[in-house]
């Protein structure tokens, strides 16, 4: 099945986003229209996606996070932090990528505009350690409260046990220490 192509209408009002915001980065793939912006006006760009009629944006589909790895390996030491956007009016799709640095990094929350992004910043928090300012309630959402550490970040080491539970691993002969040994993996 060949993706649905970008609509020419949300290319065209993307280029006057882009005359408010000259940082937006833009580009249009598999169906979605890929922006980038920086995290200074990432609230203001989102504002506007949700409240202009060129757009109208209504869905915080999923937030996600990329960890491009620890500051000691090239182009790294950041995490790409990429909105999935949807107008269900328009029938727009919108990617909306801004990139943090890893380590202390933060991003203003967006569940004032997207509620949804309440869990969606929980779940980011919980597993890749990114802190969102004025985030209504910045806690675990999947893991224990006292968990050590961000999973889903490259330079995890998974603990040996857990309150002195052992944690099991696939293979009998994985050290411990070993990061990112995910479970079933050869």
């Amino acid at each position: 099945m060949q993706p649905r192509p970008v609509d020419i209408a949300l290319i065209a009002s993307i280029e006057i986003l882009a005359d408010r915001f000259p940082e937006l980065a833009f580009s249009a793939k598999g169906g979605y229209a890929h922006a980038s912006i920086g995290k200074e006006a990432l609230l203001a760009a989102l504002h506007v996606l949700k409240h202009s009629p060129d757009f109208y944006i209504d869905v915080l589909e999923c937030l996600t996070v990329a960890d491009d790895g620890p500051s000691d390996k090239p182009a790294a030491g950041t995490l790409q932090v990429h909105y999935h956007l949807h107008s269900i009016t328009k029938g727009h799709k919108l990617w909306l990528t801004v990139v943090v640095e890893r380590d202390g990094g933060t991003l203003p929350s967006v569940a004032s505009i997207f509620p949804t992004a309440d869990w969606h910043e929980r779940e980011a928090f919980d597993l890749f350690g990114l802190y969102f300012d004025g985030h209504p309630d910045l806690r675990r959402l999947l893991l224990p409260a006292d968990w050590e550490g961000h999973p889903l970040r490259k330079d995890y080491v998974q603990a040996a046990d857990y309150h002195g539970q052992p944690i099991a691993y696939a293979r009998a002969d994985a050290p411990p220490t070993t990061p990112r040994q995910w479970q079933g993996a050869e």
